[in-house]
């Protein structure tokens, strides 16, 4: 990242947010300093290079980051990250401390929490040089690996500011995938460049989609964030660029990532006699690594907004902005993308009125762009009232429920607190304290007076919080009540407990490795085949000196077979299954060696996606497959990555899901079981809010999918140059309701 271990790699005030002993929300702002795998944090801002610090916690390997998105605690909007650990093998006690043992801090801006983030989870994969034998606690503190230390600072302090760091300044090249464009240039007009999505036929000879899809492009003098802020806000300032946006609310704050909003449209553009449209939409956004964001829309329901009389409620299927940065951060490419079915009764009027209406719409990027060149670049809304909060509509009943889980929560921290018997403090080290010291309980009412350089940040964020004083349940991951509903509703019908019953004698034969249908032609519903290798990037021979990317050729393992299971419980370790294909090739004795991807999205119920990938060549012909499988879970989470893609589908599924290889093991919790002739990477995708909000997406529209990945063990040395696949799938329109029950 271009600073040595010896400097700091990173510094700034942040905001510690945690819940009191009443169950409500607070924050405090510390100013945070993490220099070689040591995170300090200290009231004020350091002064003097041997000033003490106030907390320090070391962060190895065992420790976790998640983006929890934004959250308004107190009148501040926060970007909230939380810190968390996967070092304990006891699952109960992982999910206890989970909800407990949690380190939550928050940044003001997006871009600062994502530079905190990267830091974070590079120093969590760098071996400390600090470590040593007086860093362990006692074995009976659940938090052995984030310990905290008091120190004095005695290297020299380097502040680090990363106004644009490398990461950030990346060129917006977000694809590991060859792929043809699936955008076709129609037209400009309006110094914009109109496109029209090409529609595929699927491959049960139906299009996935009747509705016309546009998207606009243009250039904005301004960063992606600046943009980002005005795109998302529903407030007064909206009206300085969005000429088609009556009103809009947000009817339900769901997480950090997603919410519901309620727009109303102008009717002035529409022909005479027309009733006004409005749109009830799920709105979800993120950042990418480069400093892109993406926002997407879908149209939804929800019972405290039916619809209004006096409007149509016109249908969004798909839509959303990219934006990604250009020219060193100074300017950003804006895509503007719709696709809307504005509820025609007439016939006729449909197929000119629809392009019409949806290419007005795309032409506030136009807007946008002329509202940044007035301003020069550096504008923000001035009243953002209606943004990211907690329900302005929750019921009563509901209010009620969240408190008393908030208190619950700080019950159970005091709780655990309370349990540190005599021997347990007399024998940890001198110096140590619980990670909750960084959360400072005995000092929740004490603060930092504000800085004169956050107090507009502070007045923006005042103005999107109407109620202060309703709790925010504190974020984790655990899987919350709107999610669960949401899984749920997208499933079958039928209970789990239902279908058990109805397949009770087709999960006796159950085989695992073999329950979904193997296609190679990829036409039949529900079925698998190995992926196009070619259509994947992997780093090449030459990739620590230019860079370059080349074309796979081939793959180190065989797929042999999948499962797509439901349950009402996690489903691990499959390998050991018996009856499956891995125990059958284990009673043969034979040389074949097994890698299973065990994919796992929580909900009510759970489904379950399992890959399987043979090997019969020896493993230890291949050095970096032999040490992943025989390696510690740091060093196969610093390595082990996929490559997502979806060949055909909505273009809104399409830009979650995204084309960028990812590191599975820094993103998402991932457990490990070993066995004689098998590895199994457990991945729980509900332990990332952005994983499960693109998984929730996907469940949606999963009949009319080609979901295609590509896994691969990262080289990061020259020996380990060029990289090899380590296999690849295609799967062809899974259904839900095809799923079948997983048998102990």
């Amino acid at each position: 990242m271009g600073v040595s271990q010896n400097q700091a790699k990173m510094e700034g005030w942040l905001y510690t947010i945690r819940s009191n002993r009443i169950g409500l929300q607070f924050s405090r702002k510390r100013y945070f300093i993490l220099r070689n795998n040591v995170l300090t944090s200290y009231k004020e801002m350091p002064n003097s290079e041997k000033e003490e610090s106030f907390r320090s916690a070391v962060i190895n390997s065992s420790i976790r980051v998640t983006d929890n998105g934004r959250a308004s605690i107190n009148k501040k909007v926060c970007f909230v990250f939380t810190l968390y650990s996967t070092s304990d093998d006891n699952d109960q006690l992982k999910q206890a401390i989970s909800n407990i043992e949690t380190l939550q801090l928050g940044a003001t801006s997006s871009e600062e929490a994502a530079r905190w983030i990267h830091c974070l989870k590079d120093a969590a994969l760098e071996e400390s040089p600090c470590r040593s034998k007086n860093f362990f606690p006692s074995p009976r503190k659940i938090w052995s690996s984030l310990r905290l230390v008091n120190q004095k600072r005695t290297d020299n302090k380097v502040s680090v500011h990363w106004p644009f760091h490398s990461s950030v300044n990346a060129d917006a090249m977000t694809s590991d995938v060859v792929a043809p464009s699936p955008w076709k240039i129609f037209g400009c007009q309006n110094g914009l460049r109109l496109f029209k999505e090409a529609k595929d036929g699927n491959s049960r000879g139906r299009r996935w989609d009747d509705i016309p899809a546009i998207m606009s492009v243009g250039v904005v003098d301004g960063s992606s964030e600046a943009i980002f802020r005005v795109v998302m806000s529903l407030g007064p300032s909206r009206s300085e660029w969005d000429f088609c946006l009556y009103h809009g609310s947000v009817v339900e704050h769901l997480d950090g990532h997603t919410d519901i909003i309620h727009k109303k449209l102008y009717s002035d553009w529409l022909p005479w006699g027309m009733k006004r449209r409005d749109l009830l939409l799920q709105r979800y956004w993120r950042r990418e690594d480069d400093g892109t964001y993406v926002i997407l829309y879908h149209s939804a329901s929800h019972k405290k907004c039916p619809p209004r009389n006096g409007y149509v409620r016109a249908r969004l299927k798909s839509g959303g902005y990219v934006i990604s940065p250009v020219n060193n951060g100074k300017q950003s490419l804006v895509k503007h993308m719709l696709a809307i079915d504005w509820k025609f009764c007439k016939i006729y009027l449909r197929t000119p009125t629809t392009r019409s209406w949806t290419i007005h719409m795309l032409e506030r990027v136009a807007a946008l762009r002329e509202l940044f060149k007035a301003k020069q670049g550096n504008y923000y809304p001035e009243c953002l009232s209606m943004e990211w909060t907690s329900d302005t509509h929750l019921a009563q009943s509901k209010k009620e429920d969240v408190k008393i889980d908030t208190q619950s929560s700080s019950q159970m921290i005091k709780s655990n607190e309370d349990t540190l018997t005599d021997d347990e403090a007399e024998n940890a080290p001198a110096g140590h304290v619980s990670l909750l010291g960084l959360n400072e309980e005995a000092d929740e009412f004490f603060d930092v007076p504000e800085a004169d350089e956050f107090t507009d940040y502070d007045r923006l964020d005042s103005d999107w919080s109407p109620e202060p004083s309703s709790p925010v349940l504190p974020s984790s991951p655990i899987l919350t009540l709107w999610q669960r509903k949401l899984v749920s509703r997208r499933a079958q019908k039928k209970s789990c407990t239902e279908y058990q019953e109805v397949a009770r004698e087709d999960s006796k034969v159950l085989s695992y490795g073999t329950s979904l249908q193997k296609d190679p032609t990829c036409t039949l519903p529900c079925s698998w085949s190995a992926g196009d290798t070619s259509s994947f990037l992997i780093r090449g021979k030459t990739y620590l000196k230019d860079n370059r990317k080349i074309k796979a050729n081939g793959t180190l393992m065989q797929m042999v077979g999948a499962d797509w299971l439901i349950s009402d419980k996690r489903e691990d370790d499959l390998g050991s299954r018996v009856g499956g294909i891995v125990q059958k090739y284990a009673e043969r004795g034979g040389p074949e060696f097994f890698f299973i991807i065990n994919m796992q999205i929580p909900g009510s119920p759970m489904y379950t996606l399992a890959l399987y990938y043979m090997i019969k060549t020896p493993i230890e012909d291949h050095p970096l497959l032999y040490k992943f499988i025989n390696g510690d879970d740091a060093f196969r989470n610093s390595r082990f990555k996929l490559i997502p893609y979806i060949s055909k589908g909505s273009w809104i599924v399409k830009q979650s899901v995204g084309k960028k290889a990812c590191l599975l093991g820094q993103a998402l919790d991932t457990h490990y079981f070993h066995g004689k002739n098998y590895l199994e990477a457990a991945i729980d995708i509900g332990s990332s809010t952005v994983a499960q909000g693109v998984a929730n997406l996907v469940l949606g529209y999963l009949n009319n999918l080609v979901v295609e990945m590509a896994f691969i063990i990262q080289g990061n040395t020259q020996e380990e140059l060029p990289e090899s696949l380590l296999g690849t799938c295609r799967l062809n329109h899974l259904d839900l309701s095809k799923a079948l029950i997983a048998l102990p």
